[in-house]
């Protein structure tokens, strides 16, 4: 008994005193450590304060998979993101991720900048980044029509790719849970405690024991840190703002165009993404505020003014939607992954800042290297490796297609025409391992609600739908991204109830 509350492992085997590890935070990170543990007979569990996996940095960044050729060599960050890299291809065939390896492309509009090229070029060769190479306008402009016409070189690297970053952190937490690992939501750590030989993680939801913790909090992994630790770190909240185009504007270039990178980043980027938009961004602001993910006027103005350098003719009147994310800049701008010496047990996997995504296999990995080498647990016989995606119909055969909706017929049901996803769809997102419970959580696993309207048509059929199909969710409660972001106000449930389409669902369910 853990405070006052049961917990029980995922396999129901029983009641579960203490957890061999507990993970904070849900993100890529956490996740891909989280399946890596997966792999041995222990009892994990992750923490996320948020409603659902995918909820913090992992949902708003650039969806890039970095070469390697711009981290100092030498440093972790350089060695996680070329180790990272590499493994993408295998990882997602394994978990059904959409992954392209597009390459990228470093524009120097200068002639008397070009050294920065050399420099990044012999960087990237140290840190072992595969076939880089600088190429000339002439090939440059045949590669991509519309580079700036001030474009004088580039640096080419094949091996950079573009994913879904959605997808990718719902697909290890998918995977892990599937293994045995216990995800526990609106769930926040506000405190913890070193209690001898294990931890008391004190949280909304009562007090959870552990021998072990992780921390992978993101922008609150430096105040998990300080509570235990005498030597303190320090993480910067670091805004970027960018701006998606439709699919109309997803072809204006082929590869991820970056300019020459500064000491706040690789600047403004125009990419392509794996679902067929145009993704153009970011700032990089640094503010104190963790929570503060709003976009500005003065920082999407920049984002406009900064892309037109590198890439001319960016079809901005296509923007579809714009958003802001944060990254978790660490004092040093290197990732720590390590036991924190001064408190053993405790495992800092902190400032994961770009190239996090990119790295998110190697650092699961790394961290769970650590936390088995300390305790020993025994690999299990039967991990289950791979995992299916929700399916998507537009990838079958008109026959297969057919087939489906006959035996199945809500994947006929068209519910979010932008996209072309179904009823089918999202019932699967619901009702999978770690399954949907609000708007958002549908988004992220089926793109309803992500094309050119942005949900405008969708939403009330998507609600009525989980209102449905998830316990406990009623259309007066259902959220846009859980906590108080419900959706309706003041509704007449008398009417409601009346209406001959719900009077009919409800006589049905009745049934």
């Amino acid at each position: 008994m853990c405070g006052a509350f049961s917990f029980f492992d995922a396999a129901g085997k029983g009641e579960v005193n203490m957890y061999d590890v507990v993970i904070i935070g849900a993100g890529v990170s956490g996740s891909a450590i989280a399946r890596e543990l997966s792999r041995y007979d222990a009892n994990v569990c992750v923490l996320e304060k948020a409603e659902d996996v995918c909820c913090g940095t992992s949902k708003a960044n650039s969806a890039i998979i970095h070469a390697g050729y711009d981290c100092e060599p030498g440093s972790l960050m350089a060695k996680l993101n070329v180790e990272g890299n590499a493994m993408m291809t295998e990882l997602a065939r394994d978990l059904d991720v959409p992954f392209e390896r597009i390459g990228s492309l470093v524009v120097c509009t200068d002639e008397a900048a070009r050294g920065g090229l050399e420099e990044l070029l012999e960087k990237g060769k140290k840190n072992g980044v595969p076939d880089l190479r600088i190429i000339e306008r002439d090939e440059l402009v045949k590669m991509e029509p519309n580079i700036s016409d001030e474009a004088v070189a580039a640096l080419y690297a094949p091996s950079a790719g573009i994913v879904c970053p959605f997808t990718l952190n719902i697909a290890l937490a998918e995977n892990a849970n599937v293994n045995g690992v216990e995800f526990r939501f609106n769930t926040e750590v506000f405190a913890i405690r070193k209690m001898g030989d294990h931890f008391e993680l004190e949280t909304g939801n009562g007090t959870i024991e552990s021998k072990c913790v992780v921390n992978a909090a993101g922008v609150y992994a430096d105040v998990f840190h300080n509570m235990l630790s005498s030597h303190p770190i320090h993480i910067t909240p670091r805004k970027g703002e960018y701006y998606l185009l439709d699919k109309s504007a997803g072809a204006h270039v082929h590869h991820t165009i970056f300019m020459l990178p500064t000491k706040m980043g690789k600047g403004i980027l125009v990419s392509p993404t794996v679902h067929g938009n145009l993704l153009v961004g970011p700032t990089a602001t640094d503010q104190e505020d963790r929570e503060g993910n709003n976009t500005t006027r003065e920082g999407l103005a920049d984002v406009a003014a900064k892309s037109a350098l590198t890439v001319k003719n960016v079809p901005l009147r296509s923007v579809i939607t714009s958003f802001a994310g944060l990254r978790a800049h660490e004092d040093h701008h290197e990732f720590i992954i390590r036991e924190v010496p001064d408190c053993e047990g405790f495992i800092d996997v902190a400032g994961i800042e770009s190239p996090g995504l990119s790295s998110c296999p190697a650092i699961g990995k790394m961290a769970a290297d650590i936390v088995e080498k300390k305790y020993g647990f025994a690999k299990k016989e039967h991990f289950i490796a791979t995992r299916k995606g929700v399916l998507n119909p537009a990838k079958l055969s008109m026959e297969e297609r057919n087939e489906l909706i006959r035996k199945s017929p809500a994947y006929g049901n068209i519910i979010c025409r932008c996209e072309t996803i179904s009823e089918g769809e999202i019932l699967d997102a619901i009702h999978r391992p770690l399954g949907a419970k609000s708007l958002d959580g549908i988004k992220r696993r089926t793109r309803a609600g992500m094309g050119r309207c942005q949900a405008g048509f969708c939403s009330p059929r998507v609600m009525e739908i989980l209102a449905r199909e998830v316990p406990g969710v009623t259309m007066e409660n259902v959220t846009k991204a859980g906590g108080a972001s419900k959706l309706i106000v003041g509704i007449d449930k008398d009417a409601y109830d009346t209406m001959p389409e719900n009077a009919e669902r409800a006589a049905k369910s009745a049934d």
